[in-house]
């Protein structure tokens, strides 16, 4: 009997599906990401007002992140005061079909997956 082969996640080594997951799996990069493919460029304050209920320090965490991964760009302007402003790289932007997979996945699903959970 021949043995199946089997794929592995496992935590040691380089998992890209395991560390894609991991940095979405937050509460606030994709919303950060679709409010910039949403609106254009972003400065900090309008991304904050965007999303209501995030605060000032996980905003910033949450930029510099996704600044590290390639996925948004921070342009700073020698004024002064500085402005800064944020907004989607070509990686960037190639990942929001996918999102807007996701989301349009949930929003069809949303009200069956509720209501298996009662």
């Amino acid at each position: 009997m021949d043995e199946k082969k089997l794929k592995n996640f496992h935590s040691t080594g380089n998992c890209p599906v395991r560390d894609i997951l991991c940095r979405f799996g937050d509460k606030w990069s994709v919303l950060v990401l679709i409010t910039l493919q949403a609106n254009g460029m972003m400065r900090f304050n309008e991304i904050q007002k965007t999303i209501d209920d995030i605060s000032q320090r996980m905003l910033s965490v949450t930029l510099r992140t996704l600044e590290q991964d390639g996925l948004i760009r921070r342009k700073v302007y020698a004024e002064v005061p500085p402005r800064v402003e944020y907004s989607l790289t070509p990686m960037g932007v190639s990942l929001i079909p996918h999102i807007n997979a996701l989301v349009d996945w949930a929003m069809q699903n949303m009200s069956r997956i509720l209501e298996k959970r009662k």
